[in-house]
């Protein structure tokens, strides 16, 4: 639904009116406003608060606005400078000042190889899905790490100014606080119990798709090297070297150890020598393939596609889904969705039921400020905010909360039933979002990057997004994206850096005339310099000029910032 646009003369001037639709309750709905127009209201970031990931109390800054409605290609713009949505709240990283700094980080879809590791998990969920058996382990890292990543920003946001706002906005002040909320769950004294999924074949409802979706997908972060050798001691004084102990050390008798890659070698080289004894035909240790297909390596399609024996114990089934209670398939899964949501937050991350309830999920994970569009030169599913949805036997075990926008999908959320944590949901759906966008790409050539969130350096469990190559990192002085393999000396030396190597280049899109920043007052679209000239009371120049320069010179001149 779009805005109706009226003129209006105020002064001599004309500027656009907007006349919005009403609500229920019979008032003016500006998050109705559909995709003409993104409106905002801007909260500042002067106020710290706790951070997610080093815990300091009053270390993580950022800056955050509301959005009562965006465009896709606004929010592209807006991630592309370093912001980043929960729910309808947007917020950008105070970069050089915040404890834990948030670079934007993307992957190069169309160039993307999986890993060893990637590989093996991929093979793990085709293993469990073909013969049943369920691998005994834990969660990979980054499940935690990208909730955290969350909440670190959600948590309290002291400012009474901003309570003051989210609450006008309609927006409970404890769910930015993290006290309890009233829920239906809190009245009913707790979730309802969810039957563990069961793997029965007669439950399968249809085949599997072999391209899927996406999540703020997790990989177990790589440790790095230092931090898997133990410190060495270093004693004032030296003790002198003692001679081994009988029986103590290697046995002299026995060959020493060797690495298995050089017993490899070794062994190929006798079968190569035994051939020539043979008779055979005289072959190099490294033959070349007389097919040059055959050595291209595996694709993440690929290995997805790899089809499943007529026996298969499971079926596994992709849907993707948009997130609107308009969508016959999104409102028949609602329920079983928030339920799986509950169970997993208190499962995987010890919450209480009250602040995992079906209004906190709704907020969270379905309330979206993108407006679903469609493009002649866009994916067939169109652009906006989607639940991608995994089927297992019939039953949800995962749901990847996904953007799809005009440059790239970008990853918002995984959450998957606990029973399942040892099959690495959390990467698999990283690696399945990433096929995805190859697929789009091919129908929106543009559509070419996945967006991981947040890269955090100085987190340890947070550099796992770095494993998703090729990848770029976004540099927050000129948002330019700059190769991550380029970036890490830098952020080996300070956890705030400024990524882009040349010295001289600056912010492309910085602003340079405020008077042109669009704002929304008593429903009148104007320029800043129209508005300053009839505002009474203080000056706001200075919060508007702040707000222009971190969202740049050409969102300032289409996004509406809304002025009371």
């Amino acid at each position: 639904m779009d805005i109706a646009v009226a003129t209006v003369e105020t002064g001599g001037e004309k500027f656009p009116t907007l006349v919005f639709p009403t609500n229920d309750t019979g008032s003016q709905d500006m998050a109705a406003a559909g995709s003409s127009y993104t409106i905002v209201e801007y909260f500042g970031g002067d106020d710290g608060y706790r951070c997610g990931y080093c815990k300091n109390e009053k270390g993580n800054f950022s800056h955050g606005m509301w959005s009562h409605a965006m465009t896709v290609q606004d929010y592209q713009d807006l991630i592309d400078r370093g912001w980043r949505r929960s729910g309808k709240y947007v917020y950008k990283p105070v970069m050089n000042k915040t404890c834990c700094p948030q670079y934007t980080i993307r992957c190069h879809a169309l160039d993307f190889q999986p890993s060893k590791t990637h590989k093996k998990i991929l093979k793990k969920v085709k293993k469990f899905l073909s013969k049943g058996e369920l691998p005994v382990g834990q969660c990979d890292g980054g499940c935690d790490g990208v909730f955290e990543e969350i909440r670190g920003f959600l948590e309290p946001l002291t400012s009474s100014l901003q309570r003051t706002v989210a609450i006008a906005a309609g927006i409970s002040q404890s769910f930015f606080s993290g006290e309890p909320m009233d829920s239906a769950f809190e009245l009913g004294g707790g979730v309802p119990p969810v039957d563990p999924v069961k793997m029965q074949q007669s439950q399968v409802e249809r085949p599997i798709i072999p391209s899927g979706p996406e999540g703020d997908g997790d990989a177990k972060p790589a440790s790095p090297e230092t931090s898997r050798e133990e410190p060495a001691s270093s004693p004032a004084v030296k003790s002198p070297r003692l001679a081994p102990k009988p029986g103590v050390g290697a046995d002299p008798s026995r060959p020493p150890c060797r690495k298995a890659k050089d017993l490899r070698k070794e062994r190929r080289l006798q079968k190569e020598q035994q051939r020539r004894q043979d008779g055979g035909t005289l072959t190099s240790p490294n033959p070349t393939p007389s097919n040059p297909a055959s050595s291209q390596p595996k694709t993440v399609e690929e290995f997805i596609a790899d089809s499943l024996p007529d026996d298969a114990v499971h079926r596994l089934e992709v849907r993707l889904v948009p997130v609107s209670f308009e969508d016959p398939d999104f409102l028949a899964s609602y329920e079983q969705s928030a339920a799986l949501y509950a169970r997993y937050q208190m499962a995987i991350h010890g919450d209480p039921p009250f602040e995992c309830g079906e209004s906190q999920f709704k907020r969270f994970l379905c309330d979206s400020p993108l407006e679903a569009e469609t493009s002649p030169d866009g994916p067939d599913v169109g652009y906006g905010s989607f639940h991608q949805q995994y089927w297992l036997d019939g039953r949800i075990v995962a749901v990847g909360v996904i953007d799809i926008l005009p440059s790239c999908v970008s990853s918002v959320y995984l959450y998957y039933h606990p029973d399942f944590a040892s099959l690495s949901l959390g990467s698999y759906s990283a690696l399945r979002e990433i096929a995805f966008t190859r697929q789009l790409q091919k129908q929106s050539p543009k559509l070419s990057y996945y967006y991981l969130g947040f890269y955090i350096h100085s987190c340890p469990k947070m550099r796992y997004k770095g494993q998703y190559k090729p990848s770029d990192l976004l540099c927050p002085e000129t948002y330019v994206w700059m190769p991550i393999e380029r970036c890490i000396p830098r952020l080996e030396t300070s956890a705030y850096a400024r990524l882009n190597e040349d010295g001289r280049a600056g912010d492309a899109r910085a602003l340079k005339d405020l008077g042109r920043t669009l704002v929304l007052h008593r429903r009148t679209v104007m320029p800043y310099a129209a508005y300053a000239r009839k505002r009474k009371g203080p000056s706001d120049e200075r919060e508007v000029e702040q707000y222009a320069s971190l969202v740049g010179q050409t969102c300032a001149e289409r996004i509406l910032l809304y002025r009371a």
